[in-house]
């Protein structure tokens, strides 16, 4: 199905970049929570080390989008992928409760990397690919995700259990070196005139083109629905106080990540084909009744399980989806800038869902229930896609 899309060397290569590099980061992202609930870390304290991971995005936006469109693409995923290695070499000196502002720093500083690369790729690749192959291009991204996100947070569980901490932020750093190597035997030739803007020109033009342009903002909120999917802290929560006398912790957290990504790599064999903005609306209330089921049956560890594959399976499409309308109705000169302001709400998104599980969850309010109204978020998001569709055209179907 993808065939396309992976014969361009440039795809391919970057592919097999994310695919490593992902790898690690959800590796030791499973580290970092098993080290947060190992250690008695609060409700609050946990929610806020997700949202610092997610904080980048949002405070640094206006000033990734500049530089993505300032710099050479290769150049600067060079620069920021030793920037990745480094800090998660930092992990593995910070990796207690003692050290958590030092912590809370390096996983700032790692994510700011990350953020900046994936807004490099993403407004690189329309720059060079046509409809149907930039599509391909953000599923088999999507897919990777999920794939990695599966295999890194399963694999990333075990680890921890068996080879510590320490040990799975020291083969996060050996993963990003490789995939760091991969990149420096890629071949891209790209026309890019760093001088053709000032930077205060570029701020102010971004913000101007966003403002005449609506139907840029209604695409850019929309897809920030998927943000209501960032329940980590609840997967957490559960393994923390529901499951732990079942199963270990890092074990709980691993397969549960674990099992919904298998979904979220599912889903695009099964739903992409098949989108449209029509079929947008259904997928977004189907992702809304899969919450709403995973949280009537939280009690049961294994039903659970069942439900979070049920859930994973509609996300990646939705996010997906909703990137190729933003990168199809955005003009190629701003796309660095429009995708970073994206991924600046995107982020907002994220990063206010979950510091809502985190205090909601600390005020007494059942997960079960805080769950729900994240199911109820995106039937709200599919009454919104039809307000879209009936004020603007828009340029989505391929």
């Amino acid at each position: 199905r993808y065939s396309l899309a992976l014969q361009n060397p440039i795809v391919a290569r970057l592919s097999l970049v994310q695919l490593i590099s992902y790898f690690g980061t959800w590796f030791s992202q499973v580290a970092i929570f098993s080290m947060l609930a190992s250690s008695g870390a609060s409700k609050s304290l946990i929610a806020i080390v997700a949202a610092t991971n997610l904080l980048p995005a949002v405070l640094l936006a206006p000033i990734i989008g500049i530089v993505v469109d300032k710099i050479a693409f290769k150049r600067l995923a060079l620069i920021l992928l030793g920037v990745e290695i480094a800090t998660t070499v930092g992990f593995i000196f910070t990796a207690s409760l003692e050290n958590i502002y030092l912590l809370m720093g390096l996983i700032f500083l790692r994510s700011s990397a990350s953020s900046m690369l994936f807004t490099a790729q993403m407004s690189m690749f329309p720059k060079i690919l046509d409809a149907k192959t930039l599509k391909q291009t953000n599923e088999i991204h999507s897919i990777i995700w999920s794939f990695t996100y599966a295999s890194g947070m399963a694999v990333g569980g075990f680890m921890t259990q068996y080879i510590g901490i320490k040990g799975a932020f020291a083969t996060d750093a050996a993963l990003y070196s490789i995939a760091l190597s991969i990149l420096l035997m890629l071949k891209l030739h790209i026309k890019h005139d760093p001088s053709a803007h000032n930077v205060l020109k570029m701020f102010t033009q971004g913000f101007s083109y966003l403002k005449e342009r609506p139907l840029i903002m209604h695409i850019i909120l929309l897809h920030a629905s998927v943000g209501l999917t960032s329940f980590d802290v609840i997967v957490t929560l559960l393994a923390q106080y529901r499951y732990k006398e079942l199963i270990a912790i890092p074990i709980a957290i691993g397969s549960m990540n674990a099992i919904r990504a298998v979904g979220l790599m599912v889903g695009p064999f099964v739903i992409a084909s098949k989108m449209n903005i029509r079929s947008l609306f259904y997928i977004l209330i189907a992702q809304g009744i899969s919450l709403a089921l995973w949280a009537f049956v939280q009690s049961n560890f294994y039903l659970s399980l069942l439900s979070l594959f049920v859930v994973g399976l509609f996300t990646t499409t939705i996010w997906s989806y909703t990137y190729l309308l933003l990168q199809q109705n955005t003009q190629k000169e701003y796309l660095g800038r429009v995708i970073s302001y994206n991924d600046m709400i995107f982020m907002l998104s994220n990063i206010t869902t979950s510091l809502f599980i985190g205090f909601a969850s600390s005020s007494g309010i059942s997960l079960d229930l805080i769950t729900l109204s994240l199911g109820v978020g995106f039937v709200a998001s599919a009454i919104y896609l039809l307000y879209i569709n009936s004020r603007y055209p828009i340029k989505g179907d391929v």
